[in-house]
């Protein structure tokens, strides 16, 4: 049943969806809907002054729809805004413009994922979607040490998600994907080398199911059935240290490809002023595209560490959510589920 609130206005009732209705309503998760928000592109019709709690209109239903068609087809959040403001015409140019750009870097569409199987148990999702999440999430992980939970990556199904997350204690990377199958929740850890050596196996099954069973993560697709060994031992409250973070008072909303372009040697600088973005390296100053909200900060990164996490983001833009130069930056990045980073920032040199 859809989660309405009425409220009266003058002679009229209004139904407005909490942020959980509007994306069960609309296929675009509730991170996604956060994610627009913060970046201005599909603000909440109210946020109660109150809670915080962020309510949409049934009108907003359709608008989210089109956004997140057009980001599965990886249209820009600029190329977003331009077509919802234009006549149908211009944006059937824009639309056109830009699906000619992907047919020149990519020769052939992608095949229609085949039907979901009778009998493919476990939550389903794409294969090469997990095969893309577990890469992105695995760099947190750790590669040895004193707790082998650290080694692994925490899985968390709850029936509307599937979230996967690894952590050093140092790094924190977490990623949401919506299954094409719910199932009954579960959760687990499982070890990372063996989700690693199942990659390739993975992107080749248009769709693959996830289930705990006799103490191992089993994947099932067409190809066959593949087995992880899981890590009895609890995961880390992630979602403590997520919410133990110091307030956001700078965020920045830059070009992922922009950012990858700096140098890769020294101290990387952002200098965020009201609406500028200098990034400063061992190859000097620049100014970045970027749409800056809050305070002006300066904040410096080993460029190693940043790179990694611009480069498992996902889609073409990634927002920095800044609360001090000696605090952790939240980077997050949204197309059809989302991907947060905790990056920690090095001394200004």
């Amino acid at each position: 049943m859809r989660q309405e609130i009425q409220v009266r206005q003058g002679r009229e009732e209004v139904n407005e969806l909490t942020i959980g209705a509007m994306a069960r309503a609309t296929g675009v998760t509730a991170s996604a809907l956060r994610f627009y928000d913060d970046c201005g592109l599909l603000p909440p019709a109210r946020v109660d002054p109150a809670t915080g709690y962020r309510y949409y209109t049934e009108e907003q239903c359709g608008q989210a729809v089109v956004i997140r068609r057009l980001r599965e087809i990886e249209v820009p959040l600029e190329l977003v805004v331009r077509i919802l403001a234009a006549e149908p015409a211009q944006a059937a140019r824009l639309l056109d413009e830009h699906v000619a750009g992907l047919q020149q870097r990519a020769r052939a569409a992608a095949a229609v994922a085949a039907a979901i199987k009778r009998g493919l148990g476990g939550v389903v999702v794409p294969g090469a979607a997990l095969a893309e999440a577990f890469e992105q999430v695995r760099a947190a992980a750790a590669t040895g040490g004193e707790f082998p939970v650290l080694t692994g990556v925490f899985l968390e199904a709850d029936g509307s998600a599937l979230t996967l997350t690894a952590t050093d204690r140092y790094r924190l990377s977490t990623r949401t994907l919506v299954p094409r199958q719910p199932a009954a929740p579960w959760s687990a850890v499982v070890a990372a080398a063996d989700l690693a050596a199942a990659g390739a196996w993975l992107r080749a099954g248009a769709e693959v199911g996830l289930a705990v069973e006799d103490g191992a993560l089993t994947l099932t697709a067409t190809g066959g059935v593949r087995r992880c060994a899981l890590i009895d031992e609890p995961f880390p409250d992630y979602r403590a240290v997520l919410a133990g973070l110091a307030p956001v008072r700078t965020r920045v909303v830059a070009e992922r490809a922009a950012l990858l372009a700096t140098a890769s040697t020294g101290p990387l600088v952002l200098s965020i002023t009201e609406s500028v973005l200098t990034v400063r390296d061992s190859r000097g100053a620049r100014a970045l595209p970027a749409v800056v909200r809050g305070a002006p900060l300066d904040i410096a990164f080993d460029p190693e560490v940043l790179r990694a996490a611009l480069t498992s983001a996902v889609g073409p833009e990634v927002m920095l959510d800044l609360a001090a130069a000696d605090q952790p930056a939240m980077l997050r990045s949204a197309t059809d589920g989302d991907l947060t980073t905790l990056v920690m920032p090095v001394h200004l040199p």
